[in-house]
């Protein structure tokens, strides 16, 4: 994602997310929530990432997955399910 995407997903200016990359300044509160916001992302687990200083990939997909409609949610569930039932097929046919 670009930092005018970003940027315009959040509510912020592409000033403000080139700052934040760079690390020249110490963001609010509200513009940690804006940038989760337009990251789809739980505050908590940007917090973690940056504590653990690696990302949950589970975690963020979690976060993704809450941020949609009830119906967007039930079609990644299925679509999650039969990929990995595709994927255990097939290691169980490499076995």
């Amino acid at each position: 994602m670009t930092q005018e995407v970003l940027a315009e997903r959040s509510g912020l200016s592409t000033d403000t997310v080139r700052r934040l990359e760079h690390g020249s300044f110490s963001p609010s509160l509200d513009t940690l929530m804006k940038l989760c916001r337009g990251l789809d992302m739980m505050m908590s687990t940007l917090f973690m990432a940056l504590e653990l200083g690696e990302r949950d990939l589970a975690r963020e997909l979690v976060d993704l997955i809450l941020s949609r409609s009830a119906g967007e949610q039930e079609l990644s569930f299925q679509v999650l399910w039969a990929l990995f039932r595709q994927l255990d097929r097939e290691e169980e046919a490499a076995e």
